[in-house]
């Protein structure tokens, strides 16, 4: 579904992405694992659009997209939500979310899917509250909530479980898995966290200086020895 090949990114003189590839498939959740400044974040905001690619290769259901803009992308079927959540604070949690249904017109971008409320009921009991009233947790809720609505194929995570309460963090792996296993999505998710991820991944990638150093099946990461190569 997603294939990237050969990437590579610069900034200010220094290499930032060196020549990654790697794909994701429908009903499978990709792992992203690697410590802070490796180029994790840079690789997810080449991939929406949100900055170009240098050179290499991304593929789309099979059509090359380097030069679709980000809401292009999200057109068609790419979902992201970055770190920071980006909710807006001052609109309420069903405008945050009717937000998400932009790539639609006429009745269904006037209403939220009823399966937001199911995989958030929070965000139903709390649809009224402005999103900025909002606790970290049921914000990082929120901003899925809101990716979600635009009905992806591809949902792109960056480090959900940052700054969230355990609870929530549990919540939000259960939303994961249960999106993965309806297998009609392809999930991209990027963590620092290795418990988390190494509970939900079918396949990782670990970076390291801008590149892919190791990658492998989810159920081996212990054994690889992944949990040495990530920050927690």
């Amino acid at each position: 579904m997603l294939q990237v090949s050969e990437l590579n990114q610069y900034y200010g003189g220094s290499h930032i992405l060196r020549g990654l590839s790697f794909e994701t498939r429908p009903g499978e959740i990709t792992c992203l694992l690697g410590r802070n400044g490796v180029g994790k974040t840079t690789l997810l905001k080449c991939l929406m659009g949100l900055i170009p690619a240098k050179s290499g290769e991304i593929r789309w259901q099979e059509k090359v997209i380097n030069q679709r803009k980000s809401h292009q992308r999200v057109q068609a079927g790419m979902a992201y939500v970055p770190q920071g959540r980006e909710i807006f604070p001052r609109l309420t949690v069903e405008e945050n979310l009717l937000l998400g249904r932009a790539r639609f017109t006429g009745r269904a971008a006037k209403h939220v899917p009823e399966e937001i409320y199911q995989l958030f009921p929070v965000l139903q009991e709390m649809k009224l509250r402005r999103g900025g009233d909002l606790s970290g947790g049921q914000q990082q809720q929120l901003a899925i909530g809101r990716a979600l609505a635009c009905q992806p194929q591809l949902l792109i995570l960056d480090e959900p479980t940052e700054g969230i309460q355990p609870s929530v963090i549990k919540e939000i792996g259960a939303v994961i898995r249960h999106l993965a296993q309806r297998g009609d999505m392809a999930i991209l998710l990027v963590e620092q966290f290795y418990d988390f991820a190494a509970e939900l991944a079918d396949h990782y990638l670990v970076m390291s200086r801008g590149e892919i150093i190791q990658r492998g099946s989810g159920k081996n990461m212990e054994a690889d020895g992944v949990r040495q190569l990530v920050a927690i």
